[in-house]
C-alpha cells in the first residue's frame, strides 16, 4: 500500500481512503517480518522500516480499514526482538483497535537465499513455535482476541497442538499456496472441511466458518455440520471475487 501511494504521488491516507471507497475493507499484515530495525536490516533491508509499517497500519485503521499482525520468526532474531514486535503492535492496537488477529509464521528455511548463504538458522524449533503463539495470546489479552495457527507452516498435527496453546483460528483453506512451498514446506495444498474437522475433532472443539472480519458465515452448498461447544475454532472463508 505504501508503494501504491508513492507511485501515484498521493498521501497514504488519501490512497487508502480511495481504496476503501472502491470496496476494500481489510489489509494483510504482510511485510511485518519482525518489527525491529536491527533484524530488518538483515532479513528485509528493501522493505519498509518498523515505523513505516506501523504508520501505514495506523493510517489504514483511521480510514476504517482493518488488518492483521503477522510475525515471521526463527531466522536471525532473539527473544527480545519478538518482544519488541509484540509490544509495538499492542501499543498501536490500543490506539486504533484496528487489528483483527495475530498470525505467527515460522520461518521455512530450506530453499531461502538467506539460509543457503549461511546467514539464518534452520527455522524455529517446535517448542519456539508453541511459545510464540502462547505468549502472543498472553501479550494481546484484552486487545486482540484471535490468534491464528498457520496449518500451511506446521501441518495438521502441529496445528492441533497450537490450538491447545492459545490459538482459536485456522485461517483459510487456500487453493494452491506457493510461497511456503517454494521455500521448501511440505504443506499448503487445499484442505477441505473434513480435513479441518480432523484437526479439531480430537480436541472436542467445534469448527465454525468465519468472514475475514470474524463474522459467522457458511459456504453455500457445503454448510458445516452444527456443533454446540464452547470456544469454536474459526476457519476463514473469503468471498469470491
Amino acid at each position: 500500500m505504501t508503494e501504491g501511494a508513492r507511485r501515484l504521488g498521493v498521501p497514504l491516507s488519501d490512497y487508502l481512503g480511495d481504496l476503501k471507497d472502491a470496496g476494500l475493507s481489510t489489509l494483510p499484515g504482510t511485510a511485518a517480518e519482525i518489527l525491529d530495525d536491527e533484524v530488518r536490516a538483515i532479513i528485509c533491508p528493501d522493505k519498509v522500516t518498523t515505523d513505516e509499517w506501523l504508520d501505514a497500519h495506523r493510517a489504514a485503521h483511521r480510514v476504517g480499514l482493518r488488518s492483521n499482525i503477522t510475525i515471521m520468526f526463527g531466522h536471525v532474531e532473539a527473544p527480545v526482538h519478538v518482544a519488541r514486535h509484540l509490544v509495538r503492535t499492542r501499543t498501536l492496537q490500543r490506539e486504533t483497535g484496528g487489528f483483527t488477529e495475530f498470525v505467527p509464521l515460522p520461518f521455512v528455511h530450506m530453499a531461502t537465499p538467506i539460509y543457503l548463504q549461511g546467514r539464518a538458522r534452520r527455522g524455529p524449533t517446535f517448542r519456539e513455535v508453541l511459545l510464540v503463539h502462547a505468549v502472543g495470546r498472553i501479550a494481546y489479552r484484552g486487545v486482540v482476541d484471535n490468534v491464528q495457527a498457520s496449518w500451511v507452516k506446521v501441518g495438521v498435527r502441529g496445528a492441533r497442538q497450537l490450538l491447545q496453546a492459545g490459538c482459536n483460528d485456522l485461517g483459510g483453506t487456500l487453493m494452491d499456496e506457493n510461497i511456503s512451498r517454494a521455500a521448501g514446506a511440505s504443506h499448503g495444498q487445499e484442505l477441505d472441511d473434513d480435513g479441518f474437522r480432523s484437526i479439531v475433532a480430537p480436541l472436542g472443539r467445534p469448527l465454525a466458518q468465519r468472514t475475514t472480519l470474524y463474522g459467522r458465515t457458511h459456504t453455500v452448498g457445503r454448510p458445516l455440520r452444527p456443533t454446540i461447544q464452547p470456544v469454536p475454532v474459526a476457519l476463514e472463508v473469503r468471498a469470491a471475487p
